[in-house]
């Protein structure tokens, strides 16, 4: 019987890939990623030389079950995404499932996740979060934000740079303007930026400066 490897990539960085999941991509019979344009890059850094197939947010529902039965028949196989953990506003879910409905074996290794060093280095309280992942863009919108206010454990978000001030004015409409944030942007690359303030001086800021690159946003709870 196979085994699932679920393997965190670089988001920025490649230093950041460890010595164990590159190990890992040496040895499996597959590599299943999202991009074999972007993961060619990561992979021939490593030189890892190992045949490859797409999965992604487009094909997944139609691919599972044939890469679930590849491991059943004894494959190893190895899902990375473009960058950070398989399965984190990624895709990563539906295979998981699907090999721990068929009793296969799962492993997904340690490493690096935006959301995590987002969190730690915006000094908000880390003790107890809430990681939300992307916003609805339409429907739903107004109902997860009017939840997200009554939280009371920082709020962790990712958001696309084009959206990023009509978040913020939103949240700091229902939080509250005097909520304090942060915004990281471009973690752990050349032009990485962390910047804290309220809810409404991030958003004055970023709409004087619209932002570029991936963004995660991070709100404290309210004090």
């Amino acid at each position: 019987m196979g085994i699932l490897y679920l393997v965190p990539t670089p988001i920025g960085n490649l230093g950041d890939m460890t010595f164990r999941a590159v190990d890992v991509l040496r040895r499996a019979d597959l590599i299943l990623c999202e991009d074999t344009r972007t993961s060619g890059v990561l992979l021939k850094h490593y030189e890892i030389a190992r045949p490859l197939a797409s999965y992604h947010l487009h094909n997944e529902h139609l691919l599972t079950e044939k890469f679930a039965r590849q491991i059943e028949d004894g494959a190893t196989i190895a899902l990375i995404t473009d960058a950070g953990t398989p399965g984190i506003s990624d895709p990563g879910f539906l295979l998981a499932r699907a090999c721990r409905k068929r009793g296969l074996r799962v492993e997904c290794l340690p490493g690096t996740t935006a959301f995590v060093p987002a969190l730690v280095q915006s000094g908000l309280p880390a003790s107890s979060f809430v990681f939300e992942g992307f916003l609805p863009v339409k429907k739903g919108r107004q109902t997860a934000l009017q939840r997200l206010a009554q939280e009371e454990r920082t709020v962790i978000l990712y958001e696309s740079p084009h959206r990023l001030v009509k978040t913020l004015t939103e949240m700091a409409q229902h939080f509250g303007p005097e909520r304090p944030a942060c915004v990281c942007r471009e973690l752990t690359k050349k032009f990485e930026e962390t910047r804290t303030g309220t809810l409404a001086e991030l958003a004055s800021h970023y709409e004087k400066q619209p932002p570029k690159g991936e963004i995660v946003l991070v709100v404290g709870p309210d004090a």
